[in-house]
């Protein structure tokens, strides 16, 4: 069941509260059995209605529900084996993304996500999902350390953006992530990134170099938020409704013109009302394409992303 509900969700809060009364009860009886049978149909129904044919800006709002699954949950659950690797050997650690090492069906990889939190002192401790020019810094170390070993490596993207702060302005947040998109577009191991919630400019970007980029069903990727982008084009971030129409930010979207290239899909009514399915569907995808990529020779992978991002635009002569 949901703990907060969207506006556009809100028909459904009676219908859990009521499920939730009867399955707490100690001794039901036969009417009571029935009642919430009757519920339950009643509220899967409901759900359908309620998130079939959803706008962009409502996806967007499904990829902020602060109920939604987080890199962490998806890592603890997939790699229970997984051991955290901390720091970047400059500066510090950057609790705003989770690095390390860990085991998924036979496969040894390097899992790299960016972290938000679930209440106020999670999220300043995690500085809301943005990452510092330590945490890129940190990425790129355990990524060649991943290239030593030949591990391939896996980013889940969740960020409204990278800091802006002025201490990390001075320590280099613009070098920290240029450098990334240099070190990982020559990766010799298989990048797969996977966006789980939001994916914002260069903060994205910066772990968001791959060979395969996949994508949850209600997420958005785009050089910058609808409230950004409204602020800009419009002079008002309440107008952020139709800078999401003009973005086209969503994973139907960016699949049409390459840059997404797999679609992942969440159970009826978003990830965040069942993470054991979302959880399940991220893994049969991850799978797949670990097994695809595995198949390609070392040597392959920079010539292979010059191709696949080349293809993303082109210019014309005047």
């Amino acid at each position: 069941m949901a703990n907060f509900y969207l506006e556009f969700e809100k028909p459904l809060k009676g219908l859990d509260e009521r499920i939730i009364s009867l399955s707490s009860m100690t001794n039901p009886n036969k009417d009571d059995i029935l009642s919430l049978s009757k519920i339950k149909e009643e509220r899967a129904i409901l759900i359908n209605e309620v998130y079939s044919g959803l706008s962009r800006w409502q996806r967007i709002q499904l990829a902020r529900h602060p109920d939604r699954p987080y890199s962490l949950d998806y890592i603890t659950h997939l790699s229970p084996d997984f051991i955290e690797l901390h720091g970047d050997r400059h500066y510090k650690d950057d609790p705003a993304v989770i690095t390390g090492l860990g085991h998924i069906d036979g496969h040894k990889i390097a899992w790299v996500g960016q972290q938000k939190g679930r209440n106020t002192k999670e999220n300043l401790y995690r500085n809301f999902g943005m990452m510092r020019p330590e945490g890129y810094r940190k990425t790129i170390r355990v990524m060649k350390l991943a290239e030593k070993f030949h591990l391939p490596v896996v980013t889940l993207i969740d960020t409204i953006g990278a800091y802006p702060g002025i201490g990390a302005e001075e320590r280099g947040q613009g070098e920290a992530i240029a450098r990334n998109l240099m070190e990982m577009s020559s990766l010799n191991v298989p990048i797969i990134s996977i966006v789980i919630g939001e994916g914002a400019s260069g903060g994205a970007l910066g772990i968001g170099v791959c060979d395969k980029m996949l994508m949850m069903e209600n997420t958005w990727y785009s050089v910058i938020s609808p409230e950004g982008c409204a602020s800009i084009l419009f002079r008002d971030a309440k107008r952020a409704e139709d800078a999401a129409e003009a973005l086209k930010p969503i994973p139907t979207d960016l699949e049409k013109v390459g840059i997404c290239e797999r679609i992942i899909d969440e159970p009826n009514g978003g990830a965040h009302r069942d993470f054991t399915s979302s959880a399940q569907s991220l893994k049969t995808a991850l799978i797949e394409e670990l097994d695809n990529l595995s198949k390609v020779d070392s040597s392959d992978f920079l010539d292979n992303r010059i191709k696949k991002y080349d293809a993303l635009g082109y210019f014309e002569e005047g």
